[in-house]
């Protein structure tokens, strides 16, 4: 409960002394922006019987009747609204808020973590709101300029070409040492800046001269393959070792690999 409680309500999205190193500008906009929240948008959501005056109410979540006397959830913020304490959570993650803290915007409750990310991005690597005029955006997340470093060397990478892995920035240089894979067929590492194919498991680089039928050596790239013992066929002809000139019969295999492009630029 303790974990699921940070996450709901970051204590460094309200209390500069969990945001260590924030220049002096950055520490006004974060308490200028928490004590805006609290003042517009913080309340308690309080379990209670349904009060008369509620009686029949629909809850405003689901739109099922409350009646008197029925265990239900109040939110001074939003007037005379009620729900089922099931229903009473957070409008983005959907975790339960009874007897927490919630935030409300535009008729709508959430938590902490979530109604902060309404107005300020969060930065991949800290957890902490951004409030600098710049920030590093990639892969659909954000950074502070000089948290997005490779995650295994820690080199900055602004500016720099990058792989992504497990959500996080790899330099090239990391990535060819400890995450690229072997080609199947010439041996070779499938470094950052070379296309990757693959199939059931296994990587080629995505060349012609690599990725193609095993006997003809039809380049396969976004072609139907069928595949034995490792080895790339193009038709079921060629998977049987038959010469491809000295027979018409054609492959019946649906299956088909991509090559997948080299990570983009930061």
């Amino acid at each position: 409960r303790a974990r699921a409680l940070l996450q709901q309500l970051p204590p460094q999205d309200c209390d500069e002394r969990y945001c260590p190193g924030l220049a002096e500008e950055e520490r006004r906009q974060l308490r200028a922006f928490s004590a805006r929240r609290r003042q517009e948008a913080l309340g308690q959501g309080l379990a209670c019987p349904v009060p008369g005056p509620c009686h029949g109410c629909p809850c405003k979540k689901c739109g099922k009747r409350l009646n008197k006397g029925d265990p239900g959830i109040l939110a001074s913020r939003l007037g005379d609204q009620v729900w089922h304490p099931s229903c009473f959570s957070c409008h983005f993650c959907h975790q339960p808020l009874v007897d927490l803290i919630y935030f409300q915007q535009d008729g709508r409750i959430y938590c902490g973590r979530h109604h902060a990310e309404l107005f300020r991005p969060r930065c991949a690597s800290c957890d902490q709101l951004i409030f600098m005029e710049e920030c590093i955006e990639a892969e659909g997340r954000r950074w502070h300029l000089e948290h997005f470093c490779c995650l295994e060397c820690e080199v900055p990478l602004r500016g720099q070409r990058y792989v992504m892995r497990s959500g996080r920035p790899c330099c090239c240089a990391c990535f060819d040492s400890l995450f690229a894979e072997p080609c199947q067929a010439c041996g070779d590492l499938i470094g950052a800046d070379s296309e990757e194919a693959t199939h059931q498991g296994l990587h080629w680089h995505a060349r012609a001269s690599c990725f193609c039928c095993s006997l003809c050596r039809k380049p396969l790239r976004g072609q139907p393959l069928s595949s034995r013992r490792g080895r790339l066929f193009c038709s079921e002809t060629c998977s049987l070792g038959r010469d491809v000139s000295s027979s018409t019969t054609s492959s019946d295999s649906s299956d088909s690999a991509f090559a997948s492009a080299p990570s983009p630029d930061s």
